[in-house]
């Protein structure tokens, strides 16, 4: 996707190296943040991060602020003011095409809610461009998705599924007679990771928002949570063991769990099976699937698997462009000898940013590109306050090891800790957890709101 600029486009330029990173999700906001404090604060080169919303919420808590579990203020984080603490420049908009012979990118316009711009559509020159714009549910076609399912892949769209459920929650208490069948009922596709977790967590959160005074809604009879999974168990792409340890805590909880179960339409009413049987449900989530965006399946000649992710090599350069790489969740990457791509996990995406800063400092300075090696660490599910399960790898034997309860729990939390980190150092994380510890004891555990 390429085309001349007209001449209303603002064109940016750098005198220094331009490195621009597009997607300021995990990977992509640390590789600013640290590109920026080694590249940028001493002028060796110019550091632009580009993303098409403003905040940057770490994409694994996504299923928390749907359920309602976590506030997305005390989480979020300014792009703009974390590029001027941390030595990199931010730009605010949709990437939209790029032009590889001139070596620029190209930015949508953007527009508030009246409709009126506020950037218009420009370009950025790069000397050097990493996309890292992520990946989006993939809903295969399905009939009725998309009008009346909710994905889980951005923020807005976390907290628009909140909203519905609050809302139904509210109007369900306050209508005359009874709730009725299906009408509270929680049908979620697909059963990895986001799927699988956030069954659990609307377990917790469901019934302490009843607890706070709708109490003529009784969870046990008037609320179903159903996970439906078209493989033969849920966590297809876990080892079995975590699968069956997980299936086991969800089934304790009432979760309605329904394997071998392929969609065929979603309605207003509820998803209909391809079996016949119908889910009486007025929430959907939809979360089976993975493709990379759409823009990057026409993206001036770059090579595009068949789920729409970029193609690279092991030094996470493209197959038909040095200076265009590309990373996590968004790239495709399948390692010599392997026959499966690296997984789109945070600790992949985590390790190639790691990669990358040393790398792009390499070749700016002349030297040659090392490839990546990536090295799983294990896995681990959060199943809200009820459990943590999952694999760790253990250093010693060289197998993975099975860990559940509260070491899994510290496992997981350190996950983030880790993003957290890379992004503000070990005080401010510090600090700021321990703020949000006292904070939380005097505040609802569940949004009212």
């Amino acid at each position: 996707m390429s085309s001349s600029s007209p001449k209303s486009m603002i064109l940016e330029k750098s005198d220094l190296h331009h490195i621009v990173i597009v997607g300021g999700g995990a990977g992509g906001l640390e590789l600013a943040t640290q590109l920026g404090h080694k590249l940028g604060r001493k002028n060796k080169a110019q550091i632009t991060l580009v993303d098409r919303a403003r905040t940057h919420i770490w994409k694994p808590l996504l299923h928390e602020i749907a359920a309602g579990s976590m506030e997305v203020d005390r989480h979020e984080i300014e792009y703009m003011a974390q590029g001027h603490w941390h030595g990199f420049k931010f730009r605010w908009g949709e990437m939209n095409g790029l032009d590889r012979a001139s070596k620029r990118v190209r930015l949508a316009a953007t527009h508030d809610d009246e409709g009126r711009e506020i950037t218009p559509d420009r370009w950025i020159e790069y000397d050097t461009l990493v996309l890292s714009i992520g990946s989006t549910s993939h809903d295969f076609g399905t009939p009725g998705v998309q009008q009346h399912a909710t994905m889980l892949d951005t923020p807005e769209q976390a907290e628009r599924f909140n909203t519905q459920m609050l809302n139904a929650c509210v109007r369900a208490y306050a209508q005359d007679g009874p709730v009725q069948p299906g009408q509270l009922n929680v049908a979620i596709i697909g059963a990895g990771a986001t799927g699988t977790e956030l069954s659990a967590e609307l377990h917790g959160t469901i019934r302490g928002l009843v607890a706070y005074g709708l109490d003529k809604i009784d969870p046990e009879k008037d609320i179903t949570i159903t996970l439906l999974e078209a493989a033969d168990r849920i966590l297809p792409a876990l080892p079995e063991r975590i699968s069956k340890a997980t299936y086991e805590i969800l089934e304790k909880l009432g979760v309605d769990i329904r394997t071998n179960s392929y969609v065929t339409e979603v309605t207003k009413k509820g998803v209909q099976l391809k079996s016949g049987d119908f889910v009486d449900s007025e929430l959907v989530v939809w979360a089976a699937g993975v493709k990379g965006p759409d823009v990057l399946r026409d993206l001036d000649g770059l090579e595009a698997s068949k789920s729409g992710q970029l193609v690279v090599r092991e030094t996470l350069q493209s197959t038909v462009d040095d200076d265009v790489f590309s990373f996590g969740d968004c790239c495709w990457l399948v390692p010599d000898g392997e026959e499966h791509p690296i997984p789109p996990r945070a600790q992949a995406a985590h390790q190639q940013s790691s990669h990358l800063v040393k790398q792009l400092r390499n070749r700016l300075n002349g030297q040659p590109m090392k490839p990546f090696k990536y090295h799983d660490f294990g896995s681990l599910v959060s199943l809200g306050h009820h459990s943590t399960v999952g694999t760790l790898m253990g250093f010693v034997t060289g197998r993975k090891m099975l860990i559940e309860g509260f070491v899994a729990k510290m496992m997981y939390r350190s996950l983030y800790k880790m993003h957290e980190w890379a992004l503000h150092g070990f005080w401010k994380v510090f600090l700021d957890t321990l703020s949000r510890t006292l904070t939380r004891r005097t505040e609802p555990h569940v949004k009212l709101h």
